[in-house]
């Protein structure tokens, strides 16, 4: 079952947000590309983001549920098997960082639709690199929606409920939550 009206849920929100964070002056990102509020680039469409740009929080989370509208829809196409809303966050995220045509052409979407769950983290990592080089913030960023992706959590909107408790939303920081449930891990 495709995914066709999934939304990105609080918890991918969150994560999004942390990793992104919000600069409300526009700045050159690692890879070199001008951007501006939650991590917004002229490529995801309007505004474009001009040298000296400077924008109010307001338009920041403005901007970021405009651009988040295409990341979704980028997913909910290209997805062809059932999703919890933890996965489908996690791709969201993914695609909201390496943009749709990388996430339509990636290794991890074929082996996903091939029915292949869990070789999604793994290939989540393999996207840690920006001019070549690999980034400490990218690795992170591929662990944590790796956690997220891992979650055992309800169905995404469009598919049938399971038998599964509801989720609450957490009330601590999402990040911070998957950031400690991975050093945990690390450490066992």
């Amino acid at each position: 079952m495709a995914n066709l009206s999934t939304k990105t849920g609080p918890k991918g929100l969150a994560l999004i947000k942390d990793f992104e964070g919000c600069e409300l002056k526009a700045y050159r990102c690692p890879a070199g590309i001008l951007t501006i509020g939650f991590g917004h680039t002229s490529s995801a469409g309007a505004p474009v983001v001009k040298t000296g740009m400077v924008i109010t929080a307001a338009e920041a989370e403005q901007i970021l549920k405009r651009d988040l509208f295409k990341y979704e829809d980028a997913v909910n196409k290209a997805v062809k098997v059932p999703l919890t809303q933890e996965q489908f966050d996690a791709l969201v995220s993914f695609c909201f960082n390496v943009g749709p045509a990388n996430f339509r052409s990636s290794t991890l979407l074929k082996k996903l639709n091939a029915g292949d769950y869990a070789a999604v983290p793994a290939q989540l990592l393999r996207w840690n690199k920006a001019g070549g080089k690999v980034l400490k913030g990218l690795t992170r960023r591929r662990e944590a929606e790796g956690l997220l992706w891992s979650t055992k959590g309800a169905p995404a909107a469009t598919q049938e409920p399971l038998d599964i408790e509801p989720i609450t939303p957490p009330k601590l920081n999402v990040f911070a939550a998957l950031w400690q449930a991975l050093f945990n891990r690390r450490a066992a």
